[in-house]
């Protein structure tokens, strides 16, 4: 079991640590959400919690909480910029089907 980051991820994640001035990696879930039933949460990390699954990736820390863990394993979260958009993007190999806006999913 595993979750990952891309190299353009890890790029952009440590910038933004470096800018904060602190945090060890990011904070990678799911939460019931949205028309297609689970939605992403994504946060950064300052400290982990006692439950956390700990996932080290491109020389970061990826933390993930275990009730996520079935619904994201396998996921690479990278980031793109397409055009003037910019963003993380997750491929996640669990998912079944997801909405029309891409905010959510299912599995």
């Amino acid at each position: 079991m595993s979750v990952t980051l891309s190299e353009a991820a890890a790029r952009h994640i440590s910038k933004f640590l470096a800018k904060r001035g602190k945090g060890i990696g990011i904070r990678l879930g799911v939460k019931t959400s949205g028309c297609s039933g689970m939605a992403y949460k994504l946060e950064y990390a300052d400290v982990a919690e006692a439950d956390d699954l700990v996932f080290d990736s491109q020389g970061l820390k990826v933390l993930v909480d275990p009730k996520s863990l079935p619904y994201i394993d396998g996921t690479e979260l990278d980031f793109a910029r397409e055009g003037l958009n910019e963003g993380f993007k997750f491929n996640n190999p669990n998912v079944k089907d997801a909405c029309g806006c891409g905010e959510s999913f299912n599995v």
